[in-house]
């Protein structure tokens, strides 16, 4: 069982950053794949990120190039960097963890674990 804890989100203005942090529990932890999804009002999850218990990394096309998805096994610890933020990245951000090896997994019902989301509101 892993347990899954967002932090990091907020307001902020176009074009500027934020940091989101996934923290978990469990010691196998960093055997891990895992994802970060967004949530936006009136519309489905949709992937963000992904990165795997090798570091691997896959992103969806909407923010290649502006977010950057890592993991520190020693804390236990997934971040997301997203840098030139724009007004339709305002969604409730969730990380979500999947118990198995692979890399690519971009659908919701892929992963098993989830946490309990975080704001992100980007004005323009």
């Amino acid at each position: 069982q892993v347990q899954l804890v967002e932090s990091g989100g907020g307001l902020v203005q176009a074009g500027g950053s934020l940091r989101l942090s996934c923290a978990a529990s469990g010691r196998t932890f960093s055997t891990y794949a895992v994802g970060w999804f967004r949530q936006a009002p009136g519309k489905e999850r949709e992937f963000v990120a992904g990165i795997n218990r090798s570091g691997s990394t896959w992103y969806a096309d909407s923010v290649k190039g502006r977010f950057t998805i890592s993991r520190d096994n020693a804390k236990n610890t997934v971040y997301l960097q997203m840098n030139d933020l724009k007004p339709e990245d305002t969604a409730v951000y969730y990380c979500a963890a999947r118990a198995a090896y692979g890399l690519g997994f971009t659908a919701p019902g892929a992963y098993d674990f989830w946490g309990q989301g975080t704001q992100v509101t980007v004005s323009s």
